[in-house]
């Protein structure tokens, strides 16, 4: 069985613009000046954000594209695998943050 995702599919990212011209123009400017350059983050910083972020929305693609920019901005794999560990916290946190909208609708229909 063949998977839907394809690694060399992600050297088409850039190509994903042919149909809306510059909406895609205006994209790729917009996420070239926040994950491209230092500013008030590293780019290692941002990449390891990037790749956390790339874990808990599940996209193979962000993830193979931040391991690789992590390791190009010096980070190493175990800061690489705190940052998807800090977002599975995260993700788990603001689940289980969620119940308390539960319970205060169970306060109104139990009690």
């Amino acid at each position: 069985m063949s998977s839907y995702y394809e690694s060399e599919d992600l050297k088409k990212f850039g190509d994903i613009g042919r149909h809306a011209g510059p909406l895609a123009e205006e994209f790729f400017k917009y996420y070239g000046m926040v994950t491209g350059a230092d500013g008030a983050l590293t780019r290692r910083e941002k990449a390891l954000i990037a790749l956390a972020i790339s874990h808990s929305e599940k996209c193979p693609y962000c993830i193979d594209a931040y391991t690789t920019a992590c390791l190009e901005t010096g980070a190493n794999p175990d800061q690489m695998m705190e940052a998807v560990h800090v977002a599975a916290t995260m993700k788990a946190g603001i689940t289980l943050a969620h119940a308390i909208q539960m319970n205060n609708h169970l306060d109104k229909l139990v009690l």
